[in-house]
């Protein structure tokens, strides 16, 4: 009988950019750091699997394959997995990343980006809700920084209500309906859907989302092309995990 071979993978500690604040005492993550383990064939058959591309599943269930940590990866921010796929991409194919801007190739190297500061006196530790005073109408509300398990609902719903009305776009007022938590004190479902649907002004729902960009932690994106002095994000194109398909334009 032959002897079972155990073969030691390498791994790295990844700090989240929510620092674990936003998470219940319970749960894996409220320690702000999570290990991942580097990319092996394995997962390169997962990139590759033409079912999950199909479902647009595919980085979620790279993500899920890397992380070592004892987690439940619905409860995850979309702040911090986005570090996560950063992380990913760094631990399968280097520190590297070169993309088309301008009709020029740019490297940059992604152990160089920095998470947005962090203001520990906006968070109240273990709580993923925030109070926000819409400008114009006054009304109080309440509202969330989506995790991954919202994102699947929404996207569920929307695949729903497309299917009903294939004309409508209710992208922006779905996401909101998730995102906020109680209006005036009222924490009913059905009274949030009702006052995003006919009673949160325009004005008002400009002010909340930029609000929650605000207080959202999470990596920054920017790049300076060395001819501008504005920033834009990194286009996160197809080869960011698929570094030898070519252009990502």
């Amino acid at each position: 009988m032959s002897e079972e071979i155990e073969f030691k993978l390498p791994t790295e500690e990844i700090e989240l950019p929510s620092k674990g604040y936003l998470y219940p005492e319970e749960s894996g993550l409220k320690s702000g750091k999570i290990e991942m383990k580097y990319m092996t064939a394995k997962e390169e058959d997962i990139l590759t699997n033409p079912n999950y591309i199909e479902k647009g599943v595919v980085l979620d269930k790279l993500m899920q394959s890397l992380i070592v940590s004892d987690i439940n990866y619905s409860d995850l921010l979309t702040c911090d997995k986005d570090a996560i796929m950063i992380a990913a991409r760094i631990l399968g194919y280097g520190k590297d990343y070169t993309f088309n801007y301008g009709g020029e190739e740019h490297t940059i190297d992604l152990t160089t980006l920095k998470d947005k500061e962090f203001n520990e006196e906006i968070f109240k530790k273990g709580i993923n809700e925030f109070s926000f005073t819409l400008p114009q109408t006054k009304n109080e509300i309440t509202f969330k920084l989506l995790t991954h398990r919202d994102e699947k609902e929404i996207e569920s719903e929307l695949k729903g209500l497309k299917k009903i009305r294939k004309d409508d776009n209710p992208d922006l007022s779905t996401r909101l309906k998730y995102i906020i938590t109680s209006v005036n004190g009222n924490r009913e479902k059905a009274t949030i859907r009702k006052f995003v649907d006919t009673a949160l002004l325009a004005m008002d729902s400009r002010a909340l989302r930029k609000e929650v960009q605000r207080i959202s932690p999470g990596t920054d994106l920017t790049f300076f092309p060395d001819d501008e002095s504005n920033g834009i994000n990194i286009p996160i194109g197809i080869s960011f995990f698929w570094p030898d398909f070519g252009d990502n334009s």
